[in-house]
Order: structure tokens, then C-alpha cells, then sequence
């Protein structure tokens, strides 16, 4: 291959994002738990298949000094039940074949972090896009914006020690293009400690899901709900747990949040979604929507995914990872590679 043959070379491996650092990136029925609000955890022995890219690279990512954790809406609704748009700029809808499935959150132009469990019975990326920046679950067909803020997903990177719905339930999606970012489309911070953030009473989740245990939907339009939140001790999550089938259930990856009288409380279609906090003017992600049982329920908080225990996870996954070519992009290189 001659001289002009290596600079053909280079060149597409560099489009192809093989020559440059990647960028940073319900209810089971025998025990009424709601599996990770969307899958029966009886087979949790099923190991989830992950995706993970080919290729890696150790790489310090530029997105790493891009500010996190702003929004720009500040009001809060009355009643604090519905949302307004821009109120929760990292807010993602992870939708499977065109309608919502799980909540998400993003944390860089090309990375949404969720639920491991959402991907358990669908793992293909071709299946699954990502809505940002829109207030309902269900945008119109003539809204323009919303399909700008629409993306593809590329990778689904499921930790690898996955499985059922309980245990190490977090998973990175990352996106085959990267967010324009806007008033409405903000990253969230995240932190390798939430300890500051045990017992605050007035952290914050958010969900499309259901808003009853007996099934009800969200009524139309579809509008983001968010709850405020009250972050429990594992011990005292525990106590309230205690029975034969659940003593010790909720481990150190995991935490417990809602109020004790079930009165506040996330359910199926939340999965995936972020619990948030707010230091200093900033917001940080310290759980993901994970499990529970029933919904609403008194001495049964929902439970979600310590997210400080897989800090170092998120941040090698985000950084470490390198794009994939495209078959096109390979074909193409090989005609090059073989034209006269």
C-alpha cells in the first residue's frame, strides 16, 4: 500500500472513530414485587447480555470540564406533582421501538445513564432512541423540535455484574451522535460519594410511570411528574423491609428513598430514571430507579441504585470506550484500499 493508500487509511479510521480517544462519555407475582418496576426478578440468575464497544482506549475526555448539574427553570408547579419543561434539562426518555419504556439521565453529549433491567429482554441499540429535552412521553408527529432532540443509540454497555433486577441494576447507553446542548438539554453531575446526601428530605425523582399500584397510567398529555423525596439509612430501609423473604435485601449498592407512609413513591416507567439533589447551587444524580414493592405502599420505599458505588464504572466505561465504524465506513475503506 503506498503513500496515498496510509493517508486514505488514516483518514478513515479517523471517521470512523478508530484513530482518535472515544468521547466521554414490576410486580412479581408470587411476591408482589414490581421487579425493577419492569421485569419479574424471579429469574435473577439471568445474566443481562451487554454490548460493549470495540475497542478501547485509556483517554482523558474533554467533556470532563464541561459544567454539569445547571438548569435554568427554577418555579416549582403547584402542587409539586406535574413538571415544567427545562425543570429537569437531563431528563431522557428511553423509548423502545417509539414508545416510552424507562427514564434515563444525561450525563455527557454522547452518554444517558439508566437501569441495567431495561435492557434485560431488549439489548439491541437498534431497538431503543432516546428523547431529550421534551416535558410528555409522547411528543406529537409535527413537533419539529422534539425529533431534533431525538437520538440514536449506538452502545448499550449493561455492568457486567447485572442481573435479575436487584443487583448492580445500572447501565450506560451511548448515543451515535452527540446532544446539542440547549436551556432545555443539560447534563447531570454526578459524584464518588453521596454520603452529604443521606437523610436530606428534599432530594427529587422523576418519572413518566404509572401513578397508582393498581395500573393507572399517566393520563394525556404525558406530562413529567416529579415527587420529592426523602433519602433513608439501608438499616432503617431494612427494619421496614424485615420479613423472611426480604431480611438484608437492600445492600450497600442500593439506598431507599420516598416517605415511610408510601404517600410518595415511583412505580413501573420510572425505571431507569434519576433521584437528584441539589449542593451548592449544583445538581447531582445519587440514584437511579431500580425496584420495589408494590407502589405507594406504607414501610415499602422504592429502592434504586447507589450510584457513588459505581462511580469509577461510569467514568472508565465513558472514557475508555471508542466508537465503532460503520459497515459502510468498512466497505468503503476496502475500495479505496483496492482501487488502482
Amino acid at each position: 500500500m503506498g503513500s496515498r493508500g496510509a493517508l486514505l487509511l488514516t483518514l478513515l479510521l479517523a471517521l470512523g472513530g478508530l484513530g482518535k480517544p472515544g468521547e466521554l462519555g414490576r410486580c412479581l407475582q408470587d411476591w408482589g414485587l414490581w421487579g425493577g418496576r419492569e421485569v419479574e426478578a424471579a429469574r435473577s440468575s439471568l445474566l443481562v447480555p451487554c454490548r460493549v464497544a470495540a475497542g478501547e482506549a485509556v483517554v482523558r475526555s474533554r467533556e470532563r470540564k464541561e459544567p454539569c448539574g445547571h438548569r435554568e427553570m427554577h418555579s416549582l408547579v403547584a402542587g409539586g406533582v406535574e413538571s415544567a419543561r427545562g425543570r429537569w434539562p437531563w431528563q431522557a426518555s428511553l423509548r423502545l421501538r417509539r414508545r416510552h419504556r424507562c427514564g434515563g439521565s444525561l450525563l455527557s453529549r454522547r452518554w444517558v445513564l439508566s437501569a441495567a433491567h431495561c435492557f434485560r429482554k431488549h439489548y439491541y441499540p437498534s431497538e431503543w432512541t432516546v428523547q431529550l429535552g421534551e416535558l410528555t412521553s409522547r411528543p406529537p408527529f409535527w413537533n419539529l423540535r422534539a425529533r431534533r432532540n431525538r437520538y440514536k443509540v449506538q452502545d448499550i454497555i449493561v455492568n457486567p455484574g447485572a442481573f435479575g433486577v436487584i443487583h448492580n441494576d445500572v447501565a450506560l447507553l451511548r448515543l451515535a451522535s452527540s446532544v446539542a446542548y440547549n436551556a432545555h438539554v443539560q447534563p447531570v453531575c454526578v459524584e464518588s460519594s453521596t454520603f452529604m446526601f443521606l437523610h436530606r428530605r428534599d432530594c427529587w425523582v422523576t418519572g413518566w410511570g404509572f401513578i397508582g399500584s393498581n395500573g393507572t397510567h399517566l393520563p394525556p398529555p404525558y406530562k413529567l411528574r416529579e415527587a420529592q423525596v426523602t433519602i433513608l439509612n439501608n438499616t432503617r430501609c431494612n427494619y421496614l423491609f424485615e420479613q423472611p423473604s426480604s431480611r438484608g435485601m437492600i445492600q450497600d449498592s442500593m439506598f431507599c428513598a420516598g416517605a415511610e407512609d408510601g404517600s410518595v413513591d415511583t412505580c413501573k416507567g420510572d425505571s431507569g430514571g434519576p433521584l437528584v439533589c441539589d449542593k451548592d447551587g449544583l445538581w447531582y444524580q445519587v440514584g437511579i430507579v431500580s425496584w420495589g414493592m408494590d407502589c405507594g405502599q406504607p414501610n415499602r420505599p422504592g429502592v434504586y441504585t447507589n450510584i457513588s458505588v459505581y462511580f469509577h464504572w461510569i467514568r472508565r466505561v465513558m472514557s475508555h470506550s471508542t466508537p465503532r465504524p460503520s459497515p459502510s465506513q468498512l466497505l468503503l475503506l476496502l475500495a479505496l484500499l483496492w482501487a488502482p
